[in-house]
């Protein structure tokens, strides 16, 4: 598992970025940026604001233990901190609990942190993107034991959209939780937490290849879906801006 993460993110980087990982507890991120840093306390800076962020999430879990435990859409306290409530946002909108959301809400923070500082950032959290990046990322597929897996890349196009999330789920890789057996669930999205928790809804809807067009067309209605593939076996159906290639 190991030499497949490490071999996923070099193949994931762009040539001329620098690129760097940091690790905060289940919290494992690949970072690329667009020029070397200054300075080389970057992956320190990074690693307490993703320290700071985690512990307002797990002080507001504390206080709010069902925010963790619901698998359903969910309403945050008034004083819930902006990474909760946005969880809670994605998933809504998703019709999924708020931790459907939590590795892409943290390739998402991270992400726009980095773009205080460069106009170029690449976030991977646990296989889940964020990216702001003007030249084209291609992403591999990791499908499970389908026949396309490692077969295919999502090109993602530069464009005016600005930053985006590329997210995947799978009721048959990792350790994502998922009531479906798609082996891979791809969105894309206009944000990282977004894509997290429409692709755990997607995946989800997904128990043989005649489900596929329904998880496709259920994705591409909600507002920020801007593509979505979803893989079962030999089977895919695929909407809106995913690009595929041969690798």
């Amino acid at each position: 598992m190991g030499h497949s993460l490490r071999d996923y993110r070099r193949k994931l980087c762009p040539s001329g970025m620098y690129s760097f990982t940091v690790t905060v507890k289940e919290t494992d991120l690949w970072v690329a940026v667009g020029e070397q840093p200054a300075a080389d306390s970057l992956p320190q800076e990074l690693e307490q604001f993703i320290w700071r962020q985690r512990k307002l999430l797990e002080s507001y879990i504390a206080r709010d233990p069902f925010f963790r435990e619901t698998l359903e859409p969910y309403l945050v306290s008034p004083d819930a901190p902006a990474i909760a409530r946005e969880m809670a946002r994605a998933g809504n909108i998703a019709g999924v609990g708020p931790m459907a959301a939590v590795a892409g809400a943290f390739a998402q923070y991270a992400g726009m942190w980095l773009l205080k500082k460069y106009s170029q950032v690449i976030v991977e959290n646990g296989g889940d993107l964020f990216i702001s990046c003007p030249q084209e990322v291609k992403v591999g597929i990791y499908a499970g034991s389908s026949p396309f897996s490692g077969k295919l890349a999502v090109r993602v196009a530069p464009g005016p959209r600005g930053p985006c999330g590329l997210c995947t789920s799978s009721g048959t890789v990792g350790p994502s939780l998922s009531y479906g057996r798609a082996d891979a669930a791809v969105i894309l999205a206009q944000d990282a937490l977004l894509a997290d928790a429409v692709a755990t809804a997607a995946g989800n809807l997904v128990q043989s290849d005649g489900d596929l067009e329904r998880a496709v067309d259920f994705a591409r209605k909600l507002p920020g879906v801007e593509g979505v593939l979803v893989i079962l076996d030999d089977k895919m159906a695929a909407w809106g801006g995913i690009r595929l290639e041969e690798v």
